[in-house]
């Protein structure tokens, strides 16, 4: 059975002309893309290797193997982190502790001086871990803080108030699902569990997106937002992972317009023009 990390490098070979790496296409070219012996060639190792890597029969290549791979396939760094992640496999390097749940002092300081920014502290689960009080003011109508435990994937997914929330909220959805796949690795009985949970209250509009092909472009986003006292929003989405912190991760939403500057100054009490837009 083919691997996630075997269907990743069939689908880069297939999809890079050989032209794009210096080689001449030939007239009897019937495989699209590269050939497994081009591809061999160009990373240095056997056409037996890469079969057995493809094939899911071998799934665990070293660094050295796997980045020699990627540099053949010219990968730019988002898709190079989906190789790593899909080579890790349950038994991995990451941990599989449960998600942390409390917050270090210093990562508190930090949240406390992007006020009035709204930014919210996630862990690997997308458990609401802490949030600055603009972010509170963002999502408080919508009934994300109404629950002890805030979670911002039940949230999205479960929530009727939430596609009011997002106008665009099939792209958001999109995100937050892949979110939760990529700050974890395969195996996680946390992650597990959480889908389990989710297949079950979301339906389809989980299980769907947690078994859609992974895409790595999750960290940053613009999206438009719907606020009662606002009005329309633009926000420009960064995601900051959190070094030595078991996955938690910083959601930072900038006003992607002047509209928007403004409307979120006003949300916060602000002088019009104190949050400037990027």
């Amino acid at each position: 059975m083919t691997s996630e990390l075997g269907a990743l490098l069939r689908a880069h070979r297939e999809a890079l002309a050989p032209e794009d790496v210096g080689l001449p296409r030939g007239a009897r070219r019937r495989t699209p893309g590269l050939r497994r012996s081009e591809l061999a060639t160009l990373a240095e190792v056997s056409v037996e290797y890469l079969t057995r890597l493809e094939q899911g029969r071998d799934k665990h290549p070293s660094p050295e193997i796997l980045g020699a791979l990627a540099d053949a396939l010219r990968l730019p760094s988002d898709e190079r982190f989906l190789l790593l992640r899909a080579s890790k496999g349950p038994n991995g390097v990451c941990a599989v502790d449960p998600p942390a749940d409390s917050v270090r002092p210093p990562v508190r300081a930090f949240l406390d001086r992007l006020e009035p920014s709204p930014a919210v502290l996630l862990n690997r689960v997308s458990d609401v871990l802490a949030a600055t009080s603009a972010y509170r003011r963002l999502l408080e109508p919508f009934g994300l803080f109404d629950d002890d435990q805030p979670n911002l994937l039940r949230f999205v997914l479960t929530e009727p108030r939430a596609r009011e929330a997002y106008p665009d909220w099939e792209h958001v959805a999109d995100r937050h699902v892949a979110a939760l796949r990529m700050e974890s690795v395969p195996g996680d009985p946390h992650v597990a569990e959480l889908a389990r949970t989710m297949t079950v209250l979301a339906g389809a509009a989980f299980s769907d997106r947690f078994a859609a092909p992974l895409s790595a472009r999750y960290r940053t986003a613009t999206e438009r937002m719907r606020h009662p006292e606002a009005g329309d929003l633009r926000l420009d989405v960064e995601t900051l992972a959190l070094p030595d912190a078991d996955g938690q991760h910083l959601v930072v939403h900038l006003p992607a317009d002047a509209a928007t500057s403004d409307a979120l100054d006003r949300l916060a009490g602000r002088r019009p023009g104190a949050l400037r837009a990027v």
